[in-house]
């Protein structure tokens, strides 16, 4: 059988992962699968960089678009970002090229565009480094479970996010401690603005649950909120009181007839298997309506793990397997519909800061009342915080509106002296 030929643009730490995997395990590879992976050749601004790792010369290419008049069977972009990313992957979708990417912005945001085009031109786009790096959550959901209705995905998405709570709460130190050590292990960004406040998460659960659901959803229909308000208060108060977990947690579920997506800030049960998943490693909990709950965790990201994840996409295309996104999300389907985030229902943890004073706690449980919020726990700890005391209640299953129009009317009180945090609570029973 003949090479299956593949040029790779990006080699960067996981463009030069999937480099390094190739010459290393090629002979691997071609003895399990019958054929061999040859690179065509590989694309960086740095030439140094392939040249270092043992791609001959006349392989390697600075400019994208004229590597790509090489003769190759698939192009594996891995150069990140929405702009020359996605002018590559069509141009090579134009030219009858199978395409392989790990940019979870770049489908989260085109992926309905791109894969149309890819369509049209009979050929495949291949994303398992997209979401989870190393964790074969794509091919679960796409392939795997293609005999089940979908009910419901829990993912750990984010490993940054992940180790920063981790830490927090084994060591009780403050958010902002967490992410320096984050940022000294290599684990963040200087700007890890992506991480912490929900959006990178957020790219890759809209991937997830347009594979799930049948409906191309985009990262700006996603309800997102990030992780920097929590303190180790409220991770201590979740653990020591009410037994949680906390987590930043991407959730897609049908409710009540319709699809809500969503990245936040999460209580969890410290029962439940998805709150031991701790440092920077990550899980999905997918639940189908024949199969029941799967699990799937590893490492999230990081060079090896994600060039893994490539390289099985290679794999899948140089046997045959074109298989790229449900038939289902090119036909119009009105039926799905999208949850807006004033009418999710949820239990939610309140952490309100008041000042020391009788009657505090029957005003707050007289405006929740009002609005029809059934209070679960309540207590006050008799420590400083931030200018007064903190009071905790948690509440039975209520509307986000309800509580919304509550907290806003508690914080409007004149004992109030901080804004009220506010978490939800998934029981995942």
């Amino acid at each position: 059988m003949d090479s299956f030929r593949v040029g790779i643009v990006g080699c960067g730490t996981v463009g030069g992962g999937v480099v390094e995997l190739l010459l290393e395990n090629g002979e691997t590879i071609e003895s399990r699968i019958g054929r061999k992976i040859e690179i065509a050749f590989v694309v960086d601004r740095d030439t140094e960089k392939p040249k270092k790792l043992g791609i001959p010369a006349e392989k390697i290419f600075a400019d994208a678009f004229k590597a790509l008049d090489v003769e190759c069977d698939a192009v594996v972009e891995l150069v990140g970002g929405t702009t020359f990313a996605k002018e590559i992957v069509k141009t090579a979708i134009k030219r009858k090229r199978h395409v392989v990417t790990a940019n979870k912005a770049l489908l989260a945001d085109y992926g309905e565009e791109i894969f149309k085009l890819a369509k049209e031109n009979g050929v495949s786009v291949k994303f398992e480094a997209s979401v989870g790096g190393g964790i074969p959550v794509i091919k679960a959901v796409r392939e795997g479970l293609v005999g089940n209705r979908i009910k419901a995905i829990y993912g750990i998405i984010n490993g940054t996010a992940n180790f920063i709570l981790t830490e927090m709460s084994q060591r009780g130190i403050s958010f902002e401690e967490a992410l320096r050590e984050a940022q000294e292990k290599g684990y963040a960004e200087a700007d890890p603005s992506l991480d912490v406040d929900g959006y990178d998460a957020a790219h890759k659960i809209a991937i997830l649950s347009s594979l799930a659901f049948c409906r191309w959803i985009r990262t700006e229909e996603v309800f997102v909120d990030g992780i920097r308000d929590l303190t180790p208060l409220d991770v201590e108060i979740a653990k020591e009181e009410f037994g949680y977990a906390v987590k930043l947690l991407a959730i897609s579920k049908v409710s009540g007839g319709e699809v809500e997506v969503r990245v936040h800030p999460t209580m969890i049960p410290e029962e439940n298997i998805l709150s031991s998943v701790n440092d920077v490693f990550n899980a999905c909990l997918v639940e189908g309506d024949f199969v029941g709950r799967t699990l799937y965790y590893g490492k999230g990201a990081g060079r090896r793990p994600t060039a893994s994840a490539v390289v099985s996409d290679i794999v899948d295309l140089a046997l045959g397997n074109t298989f790229s996104v449900p038939e289902c999300l090119f036909k119009e389907n009105r039926e799905i519909k999208l949850k807006k985030p004033n009418e999710f229902v949820s239990s939610f943890y309140l952490r309100f800061t008041a000042v020391d004073r009788p009657g505090v706690l029957a005003r707050i449980a007289e405006i929740l009342g009002r609005e029809n919020i059934s209070i679960k726990s309540a207590l006050q700890k008799n420590i400083e915080f931030n200018g007064g005391v903190p009071i905790v209640m948690t509440t039975h299953p209520a509307k986000k509106s309800q509580i919304e129009r509550a907290v806003e009317e508690i914080d409007r009180m004149d004992v109030i002296v901080k804004p009220t945090f506010v978490c939800m609570v998934e029981e995942l029973q």
